[in-house]
């Protein structure tokens, strides 16, 4: 080496080779070559010391930003070159170390491992490419572009404070049927995610998809269609169309209501169900509910507790027993939707379960790990009217949700006749959940059981609402029975 006599071992070079790929400039410092490997190692401490620097001034907002697009797309170019500079690194620390004054048996042995390695150092690099390459196209063909959008021009480009002065925002969260052979969307699954902004506190409002006489805002086209309330003729074997789940699709196949407007299904339902709530609603998203189960397969299947054996499929001939353990994207999607044998609210409540064993088994060492896979599954599985901009603030409320507190209301029989709702109540029961789930301070509710003359708050992702004879509001309880449904 230069400035010394000393024949370099065979250890030696693959030491500070190896040396050299965490602290670039040490092969360079131990060959003597002590500027050029002090302003390596200088380069190199000054970017990790920004980058620290930089994740810590972000906090939680770092999970946001990185979905940025313009970021998304340097990451793509900026990637592959910095793996090709550290490949193009390491190679030139094993060369200054001089390896040709080893032995042949040497030379051969740390040319290889000096090889594997900076292949082996490079490819991070190149899997943060492609991961910024897929989650680039990805969200490209999901999310609206930040341009202002005509049903929210207000909320197209995200100011300065996204929230707009709010201390809560509320999206639409909906499952569908939608298939390449099936003609139009039915939402099957429709929930409100009521979350406040600062500190993630969540109230989950669902409603049954057989919501009768659903009314509409006044001044609004479906209003001034069904003044008193969604009706159409009943079909020829007795069933009904104009129940909840069909308000979406009923103003799809009729734009004239809107002065020839398509596309009209998702500001309409969002308009029905936030008169419905009391509630303003700010964004929808919508999941293929059949899909999820490519999304479950691809993330390695769902650990869930099926209390009673659930039977599915035309002739009756599926069957999903009961017990805990995992299950792969079908069976959990049948446990989800299944009417055999069932009625629609309880499988609400196997649909919540679902959803929250997804939120809480995906965690983010499973999700990068199997990144590609899911990237595959999800694609033409989600519609959304959120802009763009937005993810990187709503990103990080996300994930302050999973840490909440997060209460259920279930507008269901008895407490709600859906041939009938009472949308007064509904409305109170709406109000006082956010206004009880506003109060950081307070306690959660200790669990007890419900009884007819208290309606139920619960803070389960999976709670419902009891019954209450009077006008009166709701006391927080719990529900076992519904707890006992979600257990994992």
């Amino acid at each position: 080496m230069p400035g010394t006599s000393t024949r370099p071992t065979t250890a030696e070079v693959i030491a500070w080779t190896a040396l050299s790929a965490l602290l670039p400039g040490s092969a360079h410092l131990r060959a003597g070559r002590r500027r050029t490997g002090l302003i390596l190692l200088c380069a190199y401490v000054l970017v990790l010391a920004g980058l620290v620097t930089t994740v810590l001034a972000m906090g939680d907002d770092l999970s946001g930003r990185l979905l940025d697009p313009a970021l998304l797309r340097g990451t793509v170019v900026v990637a592959p070159l910095l793996a090709l500079g550290w490949f193009a690194l390491l190679v030139r620390s094993y060369v200054v170390l001089r390896p040709s004054l080893l032995s042949q048996t040497g030379q051969v042995l740390s040319g290889i491992l000096a090889g594997t390695l900076a292949v082996a150092v490079s490819l991070p690099f190149v899997a943060v490419a492609q991961y910024a390459l897929v989650s680039e196209e990805l969200l490209s063909t999901v999310f609206d572009d930040p341009a202002p959008v005509a049903a929210a021009p207000e909320r197209g480009v995200v100011p300065a404070d996204p929230w707009e002065g709010r201390t809560r925002v509320n999206v639409l969260i909906l499952g569908g049927d939608w298939q390449p052979n099936r003609i139009g969307i039915r939402t099957d699954s429709i929930n409100v995610a009521s979350v406040d902004v600062r500190t993630g506190a969540t109230v989950l409002f669902s409603l049954p998809r057989n919501l009768e006489n659903v009314r509409f805002p006044p001044g609004t086209p479906m209003h001034r269609r069904f003044p008193a309330g969604f009706r159409l003729p009943a079909n020829p074997d007795g069933s009904r169309e104009d129940l909840l789940f069909s308000v979406w699709e009923y103003a799809e196949t009729h734009p004239e209501l809107f002065g020839g407007r398509t596309g009209m299904g998702p500001e309409t339902l969002k308009e029905t169900i936030g008169h419905t709530l009391g509630l303003e609603i700010d964004w929808y998203a919508m999941v293929n509910m059949w899909g999820l189960a490519r999304i479950i397969d691809a993330l390695g299947g769902l650990t869930l507790t099926v209390p009673t054996d659930v039977v599915f499929g035309k002739y009756n001939e599926g069957l999903v027993k009961a017990g805990t353990r995992r299950l792969r994207g079908a069976d959990a999607m049948w446990f989800a939707r299944s009417r055999t044998y069932s009625d629609d609210y309880t499988r609400m409540g196997r649909q919540r379960c679902v959803l929250d064993a997804l939120l809480h088994q995906a965690d983010p060492a499973t999700v990068l790990l199997r990144f590609n896979q899911l990237a595959k599954a999800t694609k033409g599985m989600f519609r959304t009217d959120i802009p763009r901009p937005m993810l990187s603030h709503l990103v990080p409320l996300a994930l302050k949700v999973r840490d909440a507190r997060v209460t259920g209301v279930q507008f269901v029989p008895p407490l709600i006749h859906t041939g009938n709702p009472d949308w007064d109540l509904i409305r109170r029961l709406s109000a006082k959940a956010v206004r009880d789930s506003g109060r950081r301070a307070a306690p959660a509710p200790t669990p007890a059981p419900s009884s007819p003359s208290s309606p139920s708050l619960s803070p389960s992702p999976s709670a419902s609402v009891s019954p209450s004879p009077g006008p009166g509001t709701p006391t927080p309880s719990a529900t076992a029975q519904d707890k006992d449904i979600c257990a994992t």
